[in-house]
């Protein structure tokens, strides 16, 4: 495929530079839909009358739709998007930002969708099928036990996932860890739950409050239904996670103001199963809970991580000291972009 791209530049260029730029228009409009002709030509760097001729072209194409409230894009719009994404992505390179940025995090393989979470909502659902993707990869047909973390992003791609990834394969989604505590549609029972149920999988829980003390964790260990869940947990065949920005995991949380100053004494940028680490990878604290920790996931044959947008790049590359290199991170531009750059 790459010869045969090289072989059109060369004798139609025109058509290579039209076939994006209108592609990423119609990418554009998806992200941010209902979007005025004015907004998006001031997001994509375009002039208002360059974009009004191409829009007119692609309505025309019925590829997108036109109203007060603003442009739109058609079903036949969004299968054109998707069927193109592979050519398009190979065009603009960001086969060889995945190869570099994986090779720079020292992990097994990176997943790149265009566009910045941080600035275009919508970028989440493209990471969502990329995770699907990278799961029908990894997942080997039959029984498959699947631990899963909480938080915004495993929430967002949870609704993402398809029937599609249990043809042949029988599907337990777990808490990763407990997490009661948090906002019920993030935590990780809610998670595993909804990716179970958009699978067709099944699901266990586990009721544990996220922040105890050492002390509290004896009872509730010796507990039956908890030790139950807590055995599938440790025989996982993979876990998918997120990683946060330190201050705001640790405000979500809701923890004292003392351990929030520590955290800024010790610069700390990143956070992943309940550690937070700064710049450099450190461990400079850590929530006690029951369920994935760190030094688990190197017998994991498959880990799948999740984070995207530039304001992330630090907690990314802070985490990624600690991955084991079997690791897959689905990322975006601005977050890839950025680390890059670094």
């Amino acid at each position: 495929m790459n010869q045969e791209l090289e072989w059109i530049e060369q004798i139609a260029p025109d058509m290579i530079e039209t076939l994006v730029q209108r592609f990423m228009i119609i990418r554009h409009i998806y992200w941010e839909q209902p979007v005025g002709r004015r907004t998006l030509a001031q997001e994509m760097g375009l002039t208002e009358r360059v974009l009004r001729t191409e829009t007119d072209f692609l309505k025309k194409q019925k590829l997108i739709s036109v109203s007060r409230s603003g442009m739109m894009v058609t079903e036949k719009g969004k299968e054109l998007t998707f069927g193109l994404r592979k050519i398009v992505d190979n065009l603009v390179g960001i086969q060889q930002q995945e190869v570099d940025l994986a090779k720079f995090l020292g992990i097994s393989h990176c997943m790149i969708v265009p566009g910045n979470t941080d600035h275009q909502a919508k970028v989440i659902d493209s990471m969502g099928k990329l995770v699907e993707k990278a799961l029908e990869i990894l997942l080997p047909l039959g029984h498959n036990i699947v631990a899963v973390m909480g938080g915004t992003t495993m929430a967002k791609i949870a609704h993402c996932l398809t029937p599609k990834l249990s043809d042949n394969r029988d599907l337990i989604f777990v808490p990763a860890r407990g997490g009661v505590g948090e906002t019920v549609a993030i935590q990780a029972n809610s998670v595993s739950a909804a990716m179970a149920r958009r699978t067709r999988g099944k699901h266990r829980v586990l009721y544990v409050p996220e922040q105890l003390s050492m002390h509290a964790y004896t009872p509730l260990l010796s507990e039956p239904s908890i030790q139950q869940v807590i055995q599938l947990i440790r025989n996982s065949d993979a876990v998918i996670h997120s990683i946060g920005q330190a201050m705001k995991m640790a405000e979500r949380r809701d923890m004292n103001n003392e351990i929030i100053a520590m955290l800024k004494r010790n610069h700390a940028v990143g956070e992943a199963f309940g550690y937070f680490f700064d710049e450099s990878g450190k461990i400079v604290y850590k929530i006690p809970r029951i369920g994935v920790q760190l030094e688990d996931l190197a017998k994991m044959k498959c880990v799948l991580a999740v984070a995207g947008g530039t304001s992330k790049a630090k907690a990314i590359v802070a985490y990624m000291k600690h991955a084991p290199s079997q690791t897959w991170l689905v990322t975006d531009e601005g977050a890839a972009n950025s680390i890059l750059k670094e």
